[in-house]
């Protein structure tokens, strides 16, 4: 089986006290962390996750060690390694192979050490550890496949994956990836859509991508957003949030594109303009996508965008703006800061790109804040107790996790910010289940 392989193991003092402060904020995941360490749910478990590899993380991978788990890290994103995280945890003990700055061939390398763990269970943010592994098990050869295999010898795929109880998705991208799967029947073992728990999506999309995008942006750029007009492909719950507070930073205007109608009129009941992206292009002084789909900004797109537009994308994968055909047809290419590049086009006219078109919150800054991670964690958490608890019963679909976890999720964070809420008597718990009573 493939080691830990970091950057800098030097830099794990560092990355320690990273995580030491967002333990201070994740109060949730702490608590589930002291019962799985006196019950030790996950015992003996082999369990693989194709993570970014963040300071909030760590917390969760300290939390599953806890619970008795055999844990090996790999990215989720080639940017998104946290370098001295990544160094803390390998010299824990942590097995982690993951440093920023990857390229294509290194990150698929990073995916195959996790999978040459042999993983009982799976974690996934964006789906690439699963759909690899799948790949493999039915004979699928692309080049990250080929990479992928330079890590994991002579393993039997097909055999591993029948092993495997389960895995959780944690993002909107890889939820519609394994939806896919399911109803062409490929998926081959149960998948946990931690995504669509109420306490991760209503919140980490909403308020954690809300306001980690703009921190990516304003280190990218340090441009004042009072004034500009911002354009949000995509109104989502990460749509909303980046919507959100844009009007908050104080943008001039802020434009939605949608494809959904019923999004769009949300959009426009919540004080938005809306139109499609060919006006909005004549319009926007920075772009922003957030809809999980390929080309949402093509180049016949920027071609119509103001000189200096600046473009950033905070969905999952670098697919929605055209980065490709900029690179093609620009006639010059600068790195004008760290993270941002300035392409010359043939008009004359330049445009900013941010963090190469990958997610910008986690490639310019570091990811949503602790306290927004501390309900998707716990969710990560629950849901890897909950696999192993259940996989006599679980088929190859796609699950959501028990509402009654989620509840419990909420209920350990209102508790942690000292919150109290009201409880139904039970006159009141009688005449909301029952149908006789009227007016």
């Amino acid at each position: 089986m493939v080691e830990s392989r970091v950057r800098d193991p030097g830099l794990a003092d560092r990355g320690r006290m990273q995580i030491e402060w967002a333990e201070r904020n994740m109060p949730v995941l702490l608590l589930i962390r002291e019962r799985f360490q006196r019950e030790k749910p996950l015992a003996g478990l082999r369990l693989s996750a194709s993570l970014h590899i963040t300071k909030e993380t760590a917390v969760l991978a300290r939390t599953l060690v806890a619970g008795g788990a055999d844990v090996f890290l790999s990215p989720s994103n080639p940017l998104s390694t946290q370098d001295d995280v990544a160094a803390a945890l390998a010299a824990e003990g942590i097995k982690v192979y993951a440093w920023k700055g990857m390229n294509e061939r290194e990150y698929y390398n990073a995916i195959g050490a996790a999978m040459s763990h042999s993983p009982q269970v799976t974690l996934d943010d964006g789906g690439d550890l699963t759909i690899t592994l799948h790949k493999l098990a039915m004979d699928i050869n692309d080049d990250s496949i080929r990479y992928a295999r330079e890590m994991t010898g002579n393993i039997d795929f097909k055999s591993m994956v029948k092993n495997i109880y389960g895995g959780t998705e944690e993002t909107t991208t890889g939820v519609l990836r394994f939806k896919a799967m399911e109803r062409e029947k490929t998926l081959l073992y149960p998948i946990i859509a931690v995504n669509d728990s109420y306490t991760k999506h209503l919140f980490d999309n909403r308020y954690g991508t809300g306001q980690s995008t703009w921190d990516g942006v304003l280190r990218a750029t340090n441009i004042l957003i009072a004034g500009k007009v911002v354009v949000v492909s995509g109104y989502g719950w990460v749509g909303r949030g980046i919507a959100a507070r844009a009007r908050g930073l104080g943008a001039r205007r802020v434009i939605v594109t949608e494809v959904d109608p019923v999004r769009a009129l949300e959009a426009v009941f919540d004080g938005f303009e809306v139109m499609p992206i060919s006006r909005a292009a004549e319009e926007g002084d920075v772009f922003i996508t957030a809809t999980g789909d390929m080309r949402v900004i093509s180049y016949e797109t920027i071609l119509k965008m103001k000189d200096g537009a600046i473009l950033a994308n905070a969905g999952h994968f670098n697919v929605e703006i055209d980065v490709d055909a900029i690179e093609r047809n620009a006639v010059r290419r600068r790195e004008i800061r760290p993270f941002m590049v300035e392409y010359k086009l043939p008009s004359g006219k330049v445009v900013f790109l941010l963090g190469e078109g990958r997610l910008v919150n986690l490639v310019a800054a570091e990811g949503h804040p602790s306290e927004v991670m501390d309900l998707s964690f716990a969710n990560q958490a629950l849901a890897s107790e909950y696999i192993v608890r259940n996989r006599s019963r679980m088929l190859p679909a796609v699950y959501k996790l028990p509402e009654d976890l989620d509840t419990e999720i909420a209920r350990l964070k209102l508790k942690a910010m000292g919150i109290g809420i009201d409880e139904l008597t039970e006159e009141q718990r009688k005449y909301v289940s029952a149908w006789a009573l009227g007016t």
